[in-house]
This record gives C-alpha cells, sequence and structure tokens, in this order.
C-alpha cells in the first residue's frame, strides 16, 4: 500500500514569524534558538530544524473532530518554514529517528486502533492500521513527549 505523509499547512503560522518576543508571549508562543541537533523537529516540514535555526513553540489543535479524541499539544514550527511535506512512501528522518505513536482514526475523528513502533518501522504500522476500511487517516505522535507529529494517509 502506498502511503501519503503530511506535514502540517504553514498558512496559520505564517503571521507569527518574525514578531517580537512581546508579542508571541501574548499568544500564548515562544521562540527558541536551536542549540543542539535533532532537539526541535518542525512539523511543516518535517524535518529537524537545524542548530542555529529558530522555531516557535506552541500549542496546536491536531485533531479538531467533536469526539473524546478532540486533541491540542505543544509542537514545534521552524520559523520561516513554507513548504508543507507532502510526499508519498518517503518516511522523513524527523520521524524515521524517533519512537512513534501511531493512532488510526475513522472519518467522525473516533480511534478505532493505535500502536506503539520505532520510527523505523513505520510502514509496516501504518500498513496495517490503514487495512480496515473504516480507517480514514493516522495520526503520529512522537511518543517520548506525546506531541503530535504528523498525518499518514492511503496515497
Amino acid at each position: 500500500m502506498a502511503l501519503r505523509i503530511l506535514g502540517l499547512d504553514p498558512a496559520p503560522f505564517l503571521h507569527l514569524y518574525g514578531l517580537p518576543d512581546a508579542e508571541l508571549a501574548t499568544r500564548g508562543v515562544i521562540r527558541r534558538r536551536v542549540d543542539e541537533p535533532h532537539a526541535a523537529p518542525d512539523r511543516i516540514e518535517l524535518r529537524d530544524a537545524e542548530p542555529g535555526e529558530t522555531v516557535l513553540l506552541l500549542n496546536h489543535e491536531y485533531l479538531a473532530a467533536d469526539t473524546p479524541y478532540r486533541g491540542r499539544h505543544a509542537i514545534y514550527v521552524r520559523e520561516g518554514a513554507r513548504e508543507r511535506f507532502d510526499e508519498v512512501d518517503v518516511v522523513p528522518d524527523a520521524l524515521r529517528r524517533r519512537l512513534l505513536s501511531v493512532r488510526a482514526f475513522d472519518e467522525a475523528g473516533m480511534m478505532v486502533d493505535a500502536d506503539v513502533v520505532e520510527g523505523t518501522g513505520l510502514e509496516a504500522l501504518a500498513e496495517r492500521l490503514l487495512a480496515p476500511p473504516e480507517v480514514a487517516y493516522l495520526h503520529a505522535h512522537h511518543a517520548r513527549r506525546g506531541c503530535y507529529a504528523a498525518r499518514i494517509e492511503r496515497a
């Protein structure tokens, strides 16, 4: 089965880029300079921000469904990211190198199944979770911190 992996649409974050720290703070957003490799995975480009780049730490609603699974959590967005990751059968390194919690949802936003996998095994788990016809999409989360990582669909 072909898998499509999607980062977040950058449009809702563009207005935050370049704002002064005080203005970001009024919106509950924190700017951080990245000091270490692999410390801040960007949710738009699905890559780790490089040392020296800045990221915005903010709360994001990743599942807006009117169900008990509606969800929000902290994410990083690389300041200046404008190109959404949208690839078929390509697992970005930012997912590949992490332990992931993968959750399967139906069209109504109800969780159907879930499991945990090292990123190196993401394709096999995604194929298994997407096999039932009632599953509409998957959400991958960084298992250790619990934050949303990416959406996975059938291609």
